[in-house]
Formats: structure tokens, C-alpha cells, sequence
């Protein structure tokens, strides 16, 4: 009897997305450690992802991430623990306080960059240049579709 969930079995384009999304992930989050990033994990990459350059509100980036803010400042409160984050109050609402990214912090989004571009140079290597840049273009036509209908609502 096959034990996989029945959306693996059946390969649902969900499915697929996903089984090739968390491979991906688990190969650009591996490299991680070996560049002297050991502590961050695949949940920190709803910060790394959604930080703009010039630092975002806490707010911002749980909104941003489809999360709670308390989820949120769980994320935030260990990366800035481990250096990589700063929060100073805003200064146009001093309620609020805006995250930034420190050095530490930029050197981690640099090696994710890094990473993610070498996955891309790996999934090439694995389907061939010319089928990898089709499935870019058809995955940018549909992100940008999507974008499109969320945006309408």
C-alpha cells in the first residue's frame, strides 16, 4: 500500500509545486550552514523574503508573509537574539518600530541570493537550459496572473 499523501500519488500540479519547491529549499537552506549560517532556518525566510531594503515594519512583514505579528516578532525577536536584525522605533509613528537587516544580517540575504541562484544553475543542469527557461516563463506568467487577480480583489 502506498503511504504517500493521496496529492503526491495522484502528482496534482500542487503537488508537484511543492515536492519541487521544498527540494529546492532544502538544498539552498543546506548550503546555509556550510557558509556559517548554521541558525536559519526555512521559517526565517518569511523575514529575509519580505524585508524591504531600508528596513519594514513588524506589521509589514507579517502582513507581507500571510502571518500573525506575533508570529511574526517570534521570527524577528530570534534573528535580531542572533544579530541579524535590528528594530528601532519609527519615527513617523513611534508606536511602531521598524526592522532592519544588520551586516550579519545582509550577508545571510547575500548567501540566500547566492544559494538560490546555484539551485536554479543545478535544476538547469537537471532539465536543460532551454526546458528551465520555459518553466521560468510559464512560473512568471502564472505568479503574475495570480499578483493580477489578488490585486483586483
Amino acid at each position: 500500500m502506498d503511504s504517500r499523501p493521496v496529492t503526491e500519488q495522484r502528482r496534482t500540479l500542487g503537488a508537484l509545486l511543492r515536492l519541487s519547491y521544498e527540494a529546492l529549499q532544502r538544498e539552498v537552506y543546506g548550503g546555509l550552514a556550510a557558509r556559517g549560517y548554521p541558525e536559519i532556518r526555512p521559517a526565517h525566510s518569511a523575514v529575509f523574503r519580505h524585508i524591504g531594503p531600508d528596513g519594514s515594519r513588524l506589521t509589514t512583514l507579517a502582513e507581507r508573509a500571510g502571518m500573525t505579528k506575533q508570529s511574526m516578532a517570534y521570527l524577528v525577536d530570534g534573528l535580531a537574539a542572533a544579530g541579524h536584525l535590528t528594530s528601532t522605533p519609527d519615527p513617523a509613528d513611534g508606536r511602531a518600530r521598524i526592522v532592519r537587516l544588520t551586516a550579519k544580517g545582509q550577508g545571510v540575504l547575500a548567501a540566500l541570493l547566492a544559494l538560490s541562484a546555484e539551485a536554479e544553475a543545478r535544476v538547469a543542469g537537471r532539465i536543460g537550459e532551454r526546458r528551465a527557461g520555459k518553466l521560468r516563463r510559464y512560473l512568471e506568467q502564472l505568479a503574475a496572473a495570480l499578483e493580477a487577480e489578488r490585486a483586483a480583489r
